[in-house]
């Protein structure tokens, strides 16, 4: 005992030290994480570390990057080889571990960073085909040597970043998760792009159609789900010319689905999808000041930090162009040079199907398809989990792709895969030439090099808007589209029949596609890309509602004389066209003798969703409510159903506001009608809000209710996060600033003869290390609708006041 009261402060000390130095589980060494010598102090002392000279091992010639006030930089190369490694290089320098994260989420691979927690969720990614793919497209990349070259040295910049590391100047989430850089390869550029894929096209409704229809039939899936609108707005203006002789359609077989429980769907269906939403839009110079086209573009994605783009200038005396890219791949996604503007926002085709598998035995060696036998494919996927150990997974495949799930389980990630279905999707298309298509954008002169540009591109499919300093405005809902029969993979399909299968693809050139339209703008919202009656070719049976894109078409019609301030007050733009549609309705269908106060909030209200508003939080509750009250009961959620969109809701409310689908199935003793529903869910409504922020105040104004946050990638990392925006906007919004996501990328763009002049800003800053105050440095002036006038330089003995400093890299000798 007096040799253990002797020893305990040793041993001790020796315990503290152990756990100092080395990881538990999955929490790091926080001896390392809180050295002042290798710690987090570390990256607060060197965020802003820009040295003016650095001699680079794999550089060919001398390249300058000149960094302006908000730490964006202008890469001047003599040759592409050079720009693209300086691009990388940057990048790194700034977003390493952003951009080596998404390559983790996309190819399966969390389970190393933060152990087992993540297996299901990387498991279906793995399983959904996404590492295979970029994979498929290494083994092709030979295909398109001048993608294989920007690939290359791309990534022999990303290592020469990283191999100047040392255990200090990781970036903070690698010495808090505990883990290292790897070396950059092309591979992870394709796991980027696959990344963006899985976010934009990666959705599906089949399973939940499919459940509504078993349940329902046919007859009333027509009425409540049709294949296009009543009131819609599409993006390729009605009686545009259709300028092509179109390929026959496959023809609608007897059986159109394949339904869990071996129950098939004759025919006789037609043709919506997952929002993802987005706006751009470009006014001709016949509706501008300076006689020349604008165009204006901000997808909408998810708000992070750090920011999913990245803004740079390119030059070399091949190309210039400024705009943004993703962290990780070369080039610009979204930008201009000295001829042309593009941007781009979400299509979201019918791209992802599911095909029910007859397996010949419980071994799954063989399938049945086309009357005979088939061998599958396995291969087994293995998992390092974060501690060493591995997990092994065999995956099946078939002609149509992955078996998601053999068997139902509580541990299936995506519960709106069913067991037994093979995934067939875009993502699967091994094509390499997606980059070429941004890379032959970025130094476009006219019309023409932005159409031959658009055919090398495959996926996510998105609306490719154009303007020119030629006077030509242009938009293309583009991407590889199947050839389908009509509202082919609305529902589950049945993977034994040929005629289920995909049967080819749209041309490229016979996308649908207008130029110059008479009424002088084009636009996109992600509404439908064009009006099926007029284009012979299915894309999909769904899409966003049309809010967006009727306030847009509106404001812009009305347009004349137009500057970049006239399009920066549409991309602000909070008119509530649903508020107009919906409230004259919920106001005549309530008892207005109650709840003055509420009431009296929505009467003086200008449907404007501004952040101040209290009308514009009680009008949001009362139709999320009130949608949910009406479809819930019959289409109830827990059951993996959809419900039908609101322009039908809205149609429903005003031509039958006695119909059966305002009756609560679950209340047998009563009928309801629409102001049943209506009074009952403003109840609920003034109920919810009230228990949420007391009794009306300034707590009920929009932003505080809508809660707009933008978090860093790493929920749980919220000393990284900021959750104190005040703004308006909302989904149904032109300003579509939601709770998580918004606006990612605000642009505008005057062309002109001599140089354009261009404004943009994203929500959060340059630099991916917190301590840097150019992390979250534009986040106020994006909070308020303002935009950054652009930098775009002729050439690299330009000068600036913008300019802080200039740095060289060179050729190591």
């Amino acid at each position: 005992m007096k040799i253990f009261k002797a020893l305990w402060p040793t041993l001790l000390l020796a315990g503290i030290l152990y756990l100092l130095g080395n990881p538990i589980g999955t929490v790091p060494a926080l001896g390392k994480l809180f050295s002042p010598f290798t710690g987090f102090w570390q990256n607060m002392q060197n965020a802003e570390d820009l040295p003016e000279l650095l001699d680079l091992d794999g550089l060919q010639e001398e390249v300058q990057i000149k960094f302006d006030d908000n730490r964006i930089p202008h890469i001047f190369a003599q040759n592409n080889h050079d720009l693209y490694y300086a691009q990388g290089y940057t990048v790194a320098a700034d977003r390493l571990w952003q951009m080596e994260f998404y390559t983790y989420v996309s190819a399966g691979r969390l389970t190393e960073i933060v152990g087992e927690r993540a297996l299901a969720y990387d498991q279906y990614n793995r399983r959904s085909g996404m590492n295979h793919a970029a994979d498929g497209m290494m083994a092709r990349l030979d295909e398109a040597p001048e993608a294989k070259a920007n690939l290359e040295a791309y990534a022999e910049g990303v290592n020469a970043y990283i191999s100047s590391l040392n255990e200090k100047d990781l970036p903070i989430e690698y010495k808090i998760l505990g883990y290292s850089p790897e070396k950059w390869t092309p591979k992870k550029t394709f796991l980027m792009l696959m990344n963006m894929r899985n976010q934009l096209n990666g959705g599906s409704s089949d399973f939940r159609m499919s459940q509504v229809a078993q349940k329902y039939g046919l007859e009333m899936v027509n009425e409540l789900f049709p294949d296009y609108p009543g009131l819609e707005d599409p993006i390729i203006p009605n009686g545009s010319p259709l300028l092509f002789e179109p390929l026959e359609i496959p023809e609608t077989p007897d059986i159109i689905a394949s339904f869990p429980g071996d129950k098939s769907v004759a025919a006789d269906l037609k043709n919506p999808s997952p929002e993802i939403g987005s706006n751009n839009w470009a006014v001709a110079g016949s509706k501008s000041a300076t006689g020349l086209p604008i165009l204006s573009n901000d997808p909408h994605l998810g708000l992070t930090f750090p920011s999913i783009w990245y803004q740079v200038q390119l030059h070399s005396p091949d190309v210039n162009v400024y705009g943004t890219c993703f962290p990780g791949v070369p080039g610009v996604i979204i930008g201009f040079n000295k001829d042309i503007a593009w941007g781009v926002t979400n299509v979201g085709p019918d791209v992802m199907d599911f095909y029910k598998i007859k397996f010949k035995d419980a071994s799954m060696n063989e399938y049945w398809h086309d009357n005979r036998w088939k061998k599958t494919t396995k291969r087994v996927e293995s998992y390092t989990l974060k501690g060493g150990k591995v997990v092994n997974d065999t995956l099946i495949s078939t002609h149509h792709g992955p078996v998601i799930y053999t068997e139902e389980s509580d541990k299936n990630f995506n519960k709106s895969v069913p067991a037994g279905y093979a995934m067939k999707w875009i993502t699967h298309d091994t094509t390499p030439s997606d980059l070429l298509c941004f890379t032959s954008l970025n130094n476009s002169k006219n019309y023409e090099d932005y159409r031959a540009a658009l055919k090398l591109y495959n996926a996510p499919a998105q609306n490719f808007i154009f303007a020119s300093n030629q006077n030509d405005i242009a938009i293309t809902p583009n991407g590889k589209f199947p050839l389908k029969w009509n509202a082919q993979g609305k529902f589950l399909l049945d993977g034994t029949r040929a005629d289920h299968d995909w049967q080819g693809y749209i041309p490229a050139e016979q996308n649908p596609h207008v130029k110059n339209p008479e009424r002088g703008y084009v636009s996109s919202a992600n509404q439908s890309p064009v009006n099926p009656k007029e284009y012979p070719y299915y894309i999909d049976w769904s899409s966003a509602e049309p809010y967006r894109g009727m306030q847009i078409n509106k404001r812009l019609s009305k347009m004349s004389m137009a500057t970049a301030d006239s399009l920066r007050s549409v991309q602000n733009d909070n008119y509530n066209l649903a508020a107009e549609w919906f409230l004259p309705y919920f106001l005549k269908n309530i008892d207005t003798t109650k709840n003055l106060e509420a009431i009296s909030i929505l009467k003086k209200w200008n449907y404007q969703n501004a952040a101040n508003s209290k009308a514009a939080s009680i009008f949001e509750t009362w139709l999320a409510i009130f949608l949910k009250e009406v479809w819930d009961d019959e289409f109830p959620e827990e059951e993996n159903m959809i419900y039908p969109d609101e322009v039908k809701t809205f149609e429903l409310m005003s031509n039958q506001p006695n119909s059966k689908w305002f009756d609560n199935v679950k209340t047998k003793d009563k009928f309801e009608v629409l102001s049943d529903v209506v009074s009952s869910s403003f109840a609920s409504t003034l109920d919810s809000l009230s228990k949420t922020y007391g009794p009306v105040s300034g707590n009920w104004e929009w932003s505080k209710v809508k809660q707009t946050t933008i978090a860093h990638l790493i929920p749980a990392f919220v000393s990284f996060s900021d959750n104190t925006i005040t703004n308006g906007g909302g989904k149904r919004i032109v300003n579509a600033t939601q709770s998580k996501w918004g606006p990612s990328w605000r642009m505008i763009v005057e062309l002109d003869k001599e140089w354009p002049r261009a404004y943009g800003i994203y929500p959060g800053g340059q630099s991916g290390n917190p301590a840097s105050k150019h992390y979250d440095d534009l986040i106020n002036k994006w909070e308020s609708g303002e935009l950054n006038e652009l930098l775009f330089l002729k050439n690299s003995s330009e000068s600036s006041d913008k300019i802080i400093l200039t740095q060289t890299l060179k050729p190591k000798k």
